[in-house]
């Protein structure tokens, strides 16, 4: 096996500084005698050898998953992830039949910062894809990133949700890839699919312009913004050696996934949302993950000034809390709560 820490790309920044983008590679025994490649000049490279990491190419050496996280810096559920993983593969080497590329930070300078976009630019790196070669900077290095993960045959894009709303772990998927991730997704180990009608995806997304140069591309949503959830980062972790079993990558038993529920909410009709009828403190009484029924109390929004009770939060129609609003300073309109219909959780149940 080889293990190995990779740069992808970076660029020269003022006073010294310097942004690099690295990945950490663990290449198994489909490689093939790997260690013996270190050091080879750029001639081998015709037959199938990268000179930069010292290993086969992955069109040579039998399947790669990419596992990417960190492109928004205030989302840290994806750094457990990329540790556990990481750790569990090198604790049974000879399972590993192919090759992990795990991208750690996307945007190492918003992580290091806790800041959502690219700090000193106010730019959301999710909205820059696939790049450009000749842009600035940011449009520069996404195109070396997209460029690094051509070839892959899965990739796993996972996000947090942000610092006001917690979710149960899901995957959303465009509708425009739907026959093709959601059978991948069904053995991700995820909770929800919500397959999103085409109009409210964005083209500049990193997961949009992976699937449209024909790599599998899933965007994993689950846990809360600036936290980590250790139980979420292992269920994902399982779901990732079941994806990695179902592509011949890795040689080992593999936990048993459970079974998704899965909305296909082209129109928007699935999900209802819970929005703040008034400005105040909303206490949550009710966790994401519960089955509420039609008029159930959900929580509260008060005013700490007065002691008076501003609102009740009921959930309009039965169904399934699979969001939950996190942070308790709200303004109207503020949204607090997602709840999936009942009659689509049940079809998904029987």
């Amino acid at each position: 096996m080889v293990d190995e820490i990779i740069k992808i790309t970076g660029a020269e920044l003022p006073v010294n500084e310097k942004l690099i983008i690295q990945k950490h590679r663990i290449a198994g025994v489909a490689g093939m005698n790997l260690n013996k490649l270190k050091g080879r000049n750029k001639a081998s490279e015709k037959k199938g050898v990268s000179a930069q990491s010292g290993v086969l190419a992955p069109w040579k050496s039998g399947k790669r998953i990419c596992i990417v996280t960190g492109i928004h810096g205030d989302e840290l559920e994806g750094q457990y992830v990329a540790y556990e993983l990481a750790r569990r593969i090198e604790e049974n080497p000879d399972a590993l039949n192919g090759i992990v590329d795990i991208y750690p930070a996307m945007n190492p300078f918003g992580i290091d910062s806790v800041t959502r976009g690219i700090p000193a630019f106010d730019l959301d790196m999710n909205r820059i894809f696939p790049g450009n070669m000749q842009g600035d900077m940011n449009e520069y290095l996404a195109s070396e990133i997209v460029k690094d993960m051509k070839g892959a045959d899965l990739c796993l894009d996972i996000h947090a949700s942000n610092i006001f709303l917690t979710e149960v772990p899901q995957i959303r998927i465009n509708e425009l890839h739907r026959d093709t991730l959601v059978p991948i997704a069904e053995n991700a180990n995820v909770d929800f699919i919500w397959v999103h009608g085409a109009s409210t995806v964005l083209e500049s997304t990193f997961a949009y312009s992976m699937n449209s140069v024909g790599v599998p591309t899933l965007v994993v949503e689950m846990g809360v913004g600036m936290r980590i959830t250790k139980e979420y980062g292992d269920q994902m972790v399982d779901g990732i050696f079941k994806l990695m079993s179902d592509l011949g990558i890795w040689e080992a038993p593999v936990s048993e996934v459970r079974r998704p529920v899965i909305s296909y909410d082209i129109n928007g009709m699935d999900v209802y949302y819970l929005n703040a009828p008034v400005s105040g403190v909303f206490i949550k009484d009710k966790d994401h993950g519960e089955l509420v029924s039609e008029g159930e109390h959900i929580g509260r929004i008060v005013n700490p000034l007065t002691g008076k009770l501003l609102s009740n939060i009921v959930a309009p129609a039965a169904g399934w809390l699979f969001t939950i609003r996190e942070y308790p300073m709200v303004e109207e309109g503020s949204l607090m709560g997602r709840i999936l219909k009942q009659e689509v959780y049940d079809k998904c149940r029987k």
